[in-house]
Formats: structure tokens, sequence, C-alpha cells
């Protein structure tokens, strides 16, 4: 294997040279420059990203950590932390946590004993006490759809009262006024957040949204059926479903369709998240856009950026919004 000892001396100069001409330093002339590149390129030699993490004590590498890459909403994020990667000549590594504390934190340990120091974690469980100390040990670590008040400028996350209150208000402009909610059983902050959005924009108007009008489920299509049949059977009375996400609403457009109710002509259906099987399935989906391969890309280059040396952490805050997709499962109300 050529070494940078063995580029060095073909060359006749030192290795800190050579190391100064791959990583484009200063105090290298011209003539040397190239005489240096023409050996490397003669030689085939290529830098040993390994050993220059083990010296520099850090290594151009970003993580990332997620519940479950396989998700299509994972997935997405994780594009948006690649795409960052790759513009920065970076490289990638990922971790799911499978939604367990104890494996987000051993994830965590993995990538920093990979001389990883910029890492984008979505966490769902570890308690705000535990991020904020992790947010002091690493550098780089940025928390995405996450909110934590004391490590903001660490902080990308979504404004999910605001995207749940325009997706009501959207309902609401539409003219329906009998509404139910399909969300879902996670405890990781968002689900009640949505539900107190909805609940903002439908008191503005004079509408009370009862307790037995929400049904909660597991945040995939199985789950928006069964939310939406559990509904049903109790008799509750609607003419718009407001879901957790674009799984839960596809799975109640199937139990609306399954039960002889037509999507949107007797019920209206909108999601939240715009994931590409909105736009594939019948009716097309109409959803809240959630920018999350927008905050993943953002969230990466904050995190890059943290990480260099002497980096003065500024108090800006980092706050995105969900917007509105209109596409054909909404309605107005069927009359009467």
């Amino acid at each position: 294997m050529v070494t940078i000892k063995d580029v060095a001396r073909i060359a006749g100069v030192s290795t800190a040279t050579v190391s100064r001409v791959i990583h484009d330093g200063a105090q290298v002339g011209p003539v040397c420059r190239a005489r240096v590149k023409k050996v490397i390129a003669e030689l085939g030699y290529r830098p040993n990203s390994n050993a220059q993490a083990l010296v520099g004590k850090t290594s151009r590498t970003i993580g990332v950590v997620t519940p479950k890459l396989s998700m299509s909403f994972f997935g997405t994020l994780a594009c948006g932390v690649e795409k960052s990667a790759r513009e920065n000549n970076y490289k990638l590594l990922m971790a799911n946590s499978l939604y367990e504390t104890k494996s987000e934190l051993d994830a965590l340990n993995s990538l920093r004993e990979h001389n990883c120091h910029s890492i984008i974690l979505h966490s769902d469980y570890s308690d705000h006490k535990t991020l904020t100390k992790l947010a002091n040990d690493i550098p780089g670590l940025v928390l995405i759809n996450r909110y934590i008040p004391k490590i903001a400028n660490r902080c990308v996350w979504l404004d999910n009262v605001q995207g749940a209150e325009q997706a009501a208000q959207y309902l609401l402009d539409k003219g329906h006024r009998k509404f139910a909610v399909v969300t879902s059983i996670y405890r990781n902050g968002d689900p009640e957040l949505r539900v107190q959005g909805t609940r903002q924009a439908l008191e503005r108007a004079g509408i009370d949204l009862p307790n037995t009008a929400i049904e909660e489920s597991t945040a995939n299509i199985e789950g928006g059926e069964q939310a939406v049949n559990a509904l049903l059977a109790k008799g509750c009375k609607f003419t718009a479903i407001l879901a957790y996400n674009d799984l839960m609403a596809i799975g109640a457009i199937h139990a609306l369709f399954a039960a002889g109710l037509r999507v949107p002509q007797d019920v209206s259906v909108i999601g939240f998240d715009d994931l590409p099987l909105a736009r594939a399935c019948r009716p097309r989906l109409t959803t809240m856009h959630y920018p999350v391969e927008e905050m993943a890309n953002y969230a990466s280059n904050l995190a890059i950026e943290l990480n260099e040396p002497n980096k003065k952490i500024g108090s800006r805050t980092h706050l995105f919004l969900a917007e509105l997709v209109e596409r054909d499962s909404v309605a107005p109300p069927p009359e009467g």
C-alpha cells in the first residue's frame, strides 16, 4: 500500500508538505504543489481518512440517528443529511435507535467512537436533561424535530401547532363543521401539539371538538384504519377527518371506503407530512407539507458549523413551518 511517506520520498519533500497539498493548505509553492500532485497521481495514493481522524481527533464524517430509517419519513430525513454531507465532502454514518432510549445513546456513543462529532439526532424519548448534557458533550450535536429551550440554538424543529391550525382552518373554509381526529399513540409531543392546534382553530370558529371525536392508534396505515373503524363503531358523526400523518390518513380512507363512504364526497380527509405516497394514493391526498428533507439539510450544515474549532454558538433559532398542499381528498361537506 502506498503511504504518505512514499509520496514525500519520491517528490523530495516532507510529509507535512504532502499533507498541505492534499488539503489545499498554504505555504506550498506552485511548482512544488504540481510535483507532489503528479507523484500522488502516478503512485495512485489515497489518503487514509481513519488515520487522519486519529491525528486530528475528529473526522470529516456526519452521523444521523433516527428511530427507524426504513420508514418513509426518516428515509427522507436521511436524504437531507446525505445531501449536506455530499456538498461538504463529508462521509455519512447512519444508525437506528428503534424507539429505545438505550439504543439511541448506544448509537451516539458508537458514532463518537468513530470520531464523528457532527451528529443529527431525531430523539423521541430521551428527556430534556439527558439531551442537554449530550449537547454540552458533543460539539456538533443538533436535534431535529425537537425543541428544548435551554439548547434552542441546537434545535431544528417544526411548528406543529401552526401546521394543524392551518389544516383545520382549511377545512373550516371549505364549510366543514363536524370534525374527527385520528392521532398517534406515540408520546413524543407531536400528536398532542397537533391536536392542540386543531382545537385552537375550531374554538375560534365556535366549534367544540369532543374527546369522543379523537381516536388514537399506531401512526401507520393499519392504525388509521383502526381509528376510523372505532369512530364509526361508536356512532361519531363527522364530515372531515384530520389525520396525524399521511399513513394514518390513507388508512382512514381505506376504512371509509370499506364502510361505503366516499372520499371526498361524503368525508374529507387531510394528512400531514406530504410523503411520496400522498401523491400516489387515490384520491390523491391533501396534506400539510413537512419540510423534513430541507430541515435535515439545514441541520447538517449547522452541525458541521458548530463543530468548527473555536466556533461561538449564537442565539439563533431554527423554526420551520408546514405548508398546505391541495390535492383531491378534500371537498365541501355534503348537503344536509
